[in-house]
């Protein structure tokens, strides 16, 4: 996860660069149950509205809950499918508030009325995200029902209104980029806490859809635009989050935009972003899902590193046996083609893994969602333009022109 609105706090007000700092666990994603309401079109875990067989038990998810706590787990995020139809979800996270946690619940929000905020306000969750793919019709057909926009939106009023900490979460691809504009000021209007800005990964349905992933220059227009936002709502004093996750490029081209506006801090920030130090799959984020396999992160649904019902999770984590584990582990990662060539490897860490193992069967290939050209990063001695044909069907192909 890139967290913008730090780096945009550094630019305003510098700090001494200090030692390195990971946290004592990781983050853990817990995907407590599959069965979903709706049925988005780049959903990683393929859920539908079906009980799904084999779920951990309430007790089971306690005993877990135990083990990350020794292992000194700072955060869950409780997700789905939509973790609002599990019938213990609140007995769930008020253990987890009471065990210490950081608890965040991830939320398609169309189940959140009236009845349902009284509980989620009294659980005093720390942050509830709603995910928003677009305005009106456009976030109903990625979501796959008729008024799931009007739902989600009632949704973060609601929170709102209860003092609950709410975001918004979007998923970019070529068919919603051009919203992204309206959903910040929608963010604005409502008095949105923080807005994330997620990368499609090639997982599940997502890898199913990845033809409708944004092209390059979308995402460079989309990344301008957020940053801008960003960086005013820093020079206005507002506590708002701008958040970017699943492509670490993110950080070296805020690096290249600081090289623009801010010349005389960009080195100051090129050794913030090294600090931060881009993927942290394996490391600092970690899932768990329905039936109890853990996984890199949320992404990777189809390769498991072990079960917590056979072993505890403290144990799987630390167990670098497993080749994949071994590599994300390793620092630096041992990645080739042009991340392993990428003077900013230190800023990006390599990118995510999993997209180059869907497209080449090798993770530790290049990330083919980087969207810098090979001079932004080094490895060419003359200047390149990027360009990107139009889409044909369901297809697109990309080609770098040298200027």
């Amino acid at each position: 996860m890139f967290r913008l609105s730090q780096f945009m706090q550094e630019i305003q007000a510098p700090t001494p660069l200090g030692p390195r700092r990971d946290p004592p666990g990781p983050v853990v994603i817990w995907n407590l149950i599959r069965r979903c309401n709706l049925l988005c079109k780049h959903c990683y875990s393929i859920s539908g509205d079906v009980d799904f067989p084999g779920e951990l038990s309430t007790e089971e998810v306690f005993d877990v809950m135990d083990d990350l706590k020794g292992f000194r787990v700072p955060v869950l995020i409780l997700s789905g499918g939509e973790p609002l139809l599990r019938p213990d979800i609140f007995e769930i996270s008020k253990r987890a508030k009471a065990k210490g946690f950081y608890v965040g619940l991830s939320t398609n929000g169309t189940l959140i009325d009236e009845r349902m905020i009284e509980p989620i306000a009294a659980i005093g969750y720390d942050y509830v995200g709603i995910s928003l793919d677009g305005l009106g019709e456009t976030h109903d057909r990625f979501r796959g029902r008729e008024g799931a926009f009007a739902d989600s939106l009632k949704a973060v009023r609601l929170c709102h209104e209860n003092g609950i900490k709410v975001g918004l979460r979007f998923t970019m691809t070529v068919d919603n980029a051009h919203q992204l504009p309206a959903l910040l000021d929608l963010a604005d209007d409502e008095g949105v806490d923080k807005f994330y800005l997620s990368h499609l990964v090639y997982a599940g349905r997502g890898n199913k859809n990845r033809g409708d992933d944004a092209r390059w220059h979308a995402t460079r227009e989309a990344m301008d635009l957020l940053f801008e936002r960003a960086w005013t709502a820093a020079e206005a004093g507002e506590h708002k989050e701008f958040v970017t996750g699943n492509n670490d490029a993110d950080g070296v081209y805020l690096l290249h935009w600081v090289r623009r506006r801010f010349p005389a801090l960009a080195e100051h920030l090129r050794a913030k972003l090294a600090q931060w130090g881009g993927n942290a799959s394996g490391v600092n984020v970690a899932n768990i899902d329905n039936l109890g396999n853990v996984h890199p992160d949320t992404f990777w649904w189809h390769y498991t590193l072990g079960n917590v019902r056979e072993r505890r999770f403290s144990e799987i984590w630390t167990d670098t046996g497993d080749p994949v584990m071994a590599g994300l582990k390793q620092r630096p990662r041992h990645i080739k083609g042009r991340c392993g060539a990428c003077q900013y490897f230190d800023i990006c860490g390599g990118n995510t893994r999993v997209r180059a193992m869907q497209l080449t069967g090798d993770p530790w290939d290049e990330d083919p969602a980087c969207y810098l050209s090979d001079a932004e990063i080094g490895i060419a001695e003359r200047a390149e333009r990027l360009t990107v044909t139009p889409f044909r069907g369901r297809k697109h192909e990309a080609a770098r022109i040298r200027a």
